[in-house]
């Protein structure tokens, strides 16, 4: 560790092999505390490279509990957190309509960290049971296209870092990755950063774990999902090939909605938002529902387009589907 710390402070980046080492090291708990944070801030001082991203990211995947699947072709639509945008469940939401449209979703979450209801929290409120075998839950993406997966439940190493996490009390490069550590392998994901600065940086990272195709969107004031609120930006991962791009309501056919709008609650309120938006109930939550999950439906190649996505959303909303996609896992992943 001394030598690769001492890389680290020199600004140097760490390969592939040394970051393999230094993650096995850390989630096999062979490091002391101290260990741990010193790495993770040397990291943040430096800045931390795609391949570190990568390979961090790498190490946790092999610790995680299997999921055991035939499914192929699988997405997740999980964001990094931190944006204080304090916005009803975007992503959990978006996920029921994704998987009534025929993408395969195995959607990785966890608490609420930075606002009032996390994705596991909406979706325990909605009945739904996070802490079930690995073998059954492989089962239910089996049998319905759709999963939830609690981060926690599936993650037993984490318990290495978390301490010294806690006692740091700024963001790290866990803050960065955990949407890139989703036990299932995925080809295909949407992933929602509050950092705009590492929207390329982070389609790289998504290059170096082999996804098929890839969309990384920021939304205006840094929120980590897509917003009727201004201007998104947003990096596509294409055939081993990443270009940027950007767009508003406008341009793909939406009014403006401000941030305030969306804005949710605790997770028996945002269950509620939840209902509404797949009834097809007309709100500013419906809208914010329709751009990410038509974004979703582009980064999984199921729409040529935004706008294109956006009205198979529309479709699937208003005829009753992806309601039937909640009532379908309420039964199927109960608690």
């Amino acid at each position: 560790m001394k030598g690769l710390l001492e890389k680290i402070i020199d600004r140097e980046n760490l390969n592939r092999n040394e970051i393999l080492q230094v993650g096995t090291s850390i989630f096999q708990g062979e490091l002391t505390d101290a260990q741990v944070s010193s790495f993770l801030i040397a990291l943040k001082m430096k800045g931390e490279s795609a391949v570190e991203m990568a390979g961090l990211a790498e190490v946790i995947q092999r610790n995680a509990t299997k999921i055991p699947t035939k499914r192929v072709g699988i997405m997740d639509n999980c964001g990094t957190g931190g944006d204080r945008s304090f916005s009803f469940n975007v992503s959990t939401t978006s996920a029921f309509v994704l998987a009534s449209g025929g993408v395969n979703m195995a959607k990785h979450g966890n608490r609420s960290i930075s606002s009032k209801s996390g994705s596991a929290d909406v979706l325990e409120t909605l009945g739904i049971n996070l802490y079930l075998p690995a073998e059954r839950l492989g089962e239910i993406l089996d049998e319905t296209g759709l999963v939830f997966l609690f981060a926690q439940h599936l993650h037993p190493n984490m318990r290495f870092i978390t301490g010294v996490r806690r006692e740091l009390e700024i963001p790290t490069i866990m803050n960065l990755i955990g949407p890139l550590t989703n036990p299932v392998p995925l080809e295909y994901q949407l992933m929602g950063t509050s950092r705009r600065d590492l929207i390329a940086q982070t389609a790289e990272t998504l290059k170096e774990l082999g996804r098929k195709r890839a969309v990384v969107i920021s939304g205006p004031e840094n929120m980590d999902e897509a917003s009727l609120s201004g201007v998104n930006q947003y990096a596509l991962l294409e055939n081993g090939e990443i270009t940027l791009h950007e767009f508003d309501a406008a341009s793909v056919g939406l009014k403006e909605i401000s941030v305030k709008e969306i804005r949710g609650g605790e997770p028996h309120e945002n269950a509620e938002i939840l209902k509404s938006v797949l009834k097809g109930e007309n709100s500013p939550y419906k809208e914010t529902t329709l751009l990410n999950a038509g974004l979703g439906f582009y980064a999984a190649d199921k729409a040529t387009t935004v706008k294109e996505g956006i009205e198979l959303a529309r479709e699937l909303l208003d005829n009753g589907v992806a309601y039937q996609k909640l009532e379908e896992m309420q039964r199927v992943q109960r608690g």
